[in-house]
């Protein structure tokens, strides 16, 4: 509860992962993938509800076991080619049709364990704080746009017309990319959204690099298992 609002935390997680089988159970650093998102939601003092919404019975019994409610999506709602905004519609839809008031919501994926339960705060702060409709995290862009290139028919140009790559980075306008690791709306305004979570009047909160990494392939898992092994071991000293 935050401003006398209720607060939901959605945990979307899918089964049929290719890229890591099993990914969202797969354990990481001693925990299943999907556990570290769930325990972040548990610590956020202003969530009251935790939702998991997956088609896979493993991963629901995985989410209960942490705490979490399970809601089943339809199959259709699970193919790599379905956006999780559908989904999440159909389940803020649901919700409020069995009498679920909350205003607010954070979506937190699963593939960011490495996320603060503050970095959370910290959206559902600035959204219930200003006349905003959805607030997301961003980190620094991986390549600047300004030193991306177009390769067409074997020939190479600058993605952006007139932009000079080799200039230094600290003459480059910064640039930013979101990580994916919290999205925050207000359910009551989800008409405006179409493609994403990410919608209307727009806020972002930034977080570092070290708590950005977005599961993707097995690159990523190990960059995140290192991460996280690191922070276990500094919490324990």
């Amino acid at each position: 509860m935050f401003n006398n609002s209720r607060v939901l935390a959605i945990i979307p997680a899918r089964g049929g992962s290719k890229s890591i089988p099993k990914k969202n159970i797969k354990p990481l650093a001693g925990k299943p993938l999907i556990a570290w998102s769930i325990e972040t939601a548990k610590v956020t003092p202003e969530v009251d509800r935790i939702i998991v919404s997956t088609d896979d019975d493993e991963i629901a019994s995985v989410a209960v076991s942490y705490g979490a409610e399970v809601y089943k999506r339809p199959a259709h709602l699970a193919t790599d080619e379905s956006l999780v905004i559908h989904a999440i519609q159909l389940l803020v839809k649901e919700l409020q049709d069995e009498g679920e008031k909350a205003k607010y919501m954070v979506l937190l994926e699963p593939t960011s364990p490495l996320r603060l339960s503050t970095d959370v705060s910290n959206c559902i702060r600035i959204l219930t704080g200003q006349c905003i409709d959805s607030v997301a995290t961003f980190k620094d862009a991986e390549l600047n746009p300004h030193r991306a290139w177009q390769i067409d028919n074997g020939q190479a140009k600058t993605f952006i017309p007139g932009a000079i790559p080799w200039y230094p980075r600290q003459k480059l306008p910064r640039a930013y990319q979101l990580n994916g690791a919290v999205y925050a709306f207000r359910a009551d305004r989800m008409d405006k959204a179409e493609m994403s979570l990410f919608f209307g009047r727009t806020a972002a909160v930034m977080i570092p690099k070290e708590r950005s990494v977005d599961i993707d392939d097995e690159i990523d898992w190990e960059l995140a298992e290192i991460l996280m092994k690191r922070r276990l071991q500094q919490c324990q000293a």
